[in-house]
């Protein structure tokens, strides 16, 4: 048994480590940030804060129960309320013959039965509340969907991007040796100037590969800070390259229906409802606070001090010795006009402002998807276009490079294909990483949340 738990202990840990050094997709990155992000497990804390606010509201049509206890002392007295042997009133109540101890307890246990709607309308805006917090939530996992496929992509494009010039930087040094041989030898195939030229742009060539070696190495850094993938541990990715994704416009939708998902899809639209509702239940609450709360409880006392004599008069009040209790039906009433007003006031004053902001969203948010639609739809004609320029590009450098080797080109000639590859090479990486961003964001404006 020992032995095969040995073994099996081993097996799990060969396929843990298989497991992590798997490459990652893009799916599992979104999937490691959003479990591991702590802004959105801070956002899903605010939505238990906001249901423990509905809790709170609701508590109060349970008991309430306000007692007060203490021991203390007082001063000892013995008799009645007569001078001894007289009908002449005592009048030592200050005199100090020593000390008692005095027991106190007042309690009081209620129950409220009507409010006039103030704990229903509260806890409706409580509960508003929770709704704007959960769409907080979905804000903030899109965020985060949206950093993971900045990172994801950026790191793509840099690193194929300085492939790139990798390749032309050997085809500069390749050129450059070529030139010196020739110049060496004297075959004449070649001037100084030729290689002047090579090597000025052998040295641009250089720096456009820091440049992007630097863009390549934040994305990394921020892809592991996202993901959870500590600096200890290989970046492998399961993409070899960057390539567009799937064409959002196969579905058939037009525009028109794209706005009409995002105004019933959109985590915005639902919040904006939300706060409304929140704000109607909380004017009503407010104009509710103008009206008392009927309840019903029992209130009692209980007092004691040894070293007293209990006065048995039932007209006379002994706040030293006393015990009792009453079931009770009340009304409670706490009324400020002007305060009230003002907060009613104010209330209104914020629900007014929320219907404004949603008038405003209604046209905002289709205008916010028109343009990430458009930007999508200008990416996709940007990369077809690139893609044939870049390979056209391609046949040009090799051309002319190859002109170059047989010695009926010249250095000019070879730089100015060079350059032309890398530009238009680079135009298309780059334009591959923006269609794949505005794809991402057109996602995310249509309402299609992780």
């Amino acid at each position: 048994m020992k032995k095969r738990s040995l073994l099996a202990g081993l097996v799990g840990v060969l396929l843990s480590a298989s497991v992590q050094a798997a490459p990652l997709t893009l799916d599992q990155a979104v999937e490691r940030a959003l479990k591991q992000d702590p802004r959105v497990a801070e956002s899903e804390k605010l939505v238990d804060a906001a249901r423990a606010l509905i809790d709170e509201a609701l508590g109060h049509r349970g008991l309430m129960i306000n007692a007060n206890a203490f021991i203390g002392l007082t001063t000892a007295k013995h008799g009645d309320i007569f001078e001894p042997g007289t009908t002449t009133l005592r009048r030592d109540a200050y005199d100090v013959d020593g000390l008692s101890d005095w027991e106190f307890l007042q309690f009081q246990i209620i129950k409220p039965l009507f409010t006039f709607g103030k704990i229903e309308n509260y806890a409706r805006a409580a509960q508003g509340q929770a709704d704007v917090r959960r769409g907080d939530v979905r804000l903030r996992r899109g965020q985060t969907v949206m950093e993971v496929k900045k990172a994801y992509y950026g790191y793509l494009t840099a690193r194929d991007t300085r492939a790139m010039l990798e390749e032309v930087q050997q085809k500069v040094n390749d050129a450059e040796k070529l030139v010196q041989n020739w110049l060496d030898t004297g075959s004449g195939q070649a001037t100084q100037a030729d290689l002047y030229q090579l090597q000025a742009g052998r040295a641009q060539v250089e720096k456009f590969i820091a440049q992007a070696r630097a863009v390549e190495n934040t994305a990394a850094q921020g892809l592991r800070l996202l993901v959870g993938i500590p600096a200890s541990e290989p970046l492998e990715l399961a993409e070899a390259h960057i390539t567009p994704v799937a064409d959002r416009t196969l579905d058939g939708k037009a525009l028109g229906e794209l706005q009409l998902q995002a105004l019933n899809s959109r985590p915005e639209a639902a919040q904006l409802e939300a706060g409304l509702r929140a704000r109607r239940a909380l004017v009503a609450a407010r104009r509710a606070e103008l009206y008392p709360d009927v309840y019903a409880g029992v209130v009692g006392v209980v007092s004691h001090a040894g070293r007293r004599d209990d006065l048995k008069n039932p007209f006379l009040y002994d706040p030293f010795h006393q015990y009792g209790a009453t079931p009770i039906l009340g009304l409670r009433w706490q009324w400020q006009g002007a305060v009230t007003d003002a907060r009613v006031a104010g209330a209104q004053a914020e629900l007014d402002a929320l219907n404004l902001k949603s008038s405003f969203a209604q046209k905002g948010i289709p205008f916010e998807v028109a343009e990430a639609y458009n930007e999508y739809q200008a990416q996709q004609q940007a990369v077809k276009a690139l893609e044939q320029g870049s390979a056209a590009a391609r046949r040009w450098m090799v051309a002319s490079y190859a002109d170059f080797e047989a010695g009926v080109g010249d250095g000019e000639k070879v730089m100015r294909a060079l350059q032309g590859y890398a530009l238009n090479r680079a135009d298309y990486l780059r334009a591959l990483n923006d269609y794949n961003m505005a794809a991402a964001r057109l996602d995310l404006v249509t309402g299609q949340y992780h």
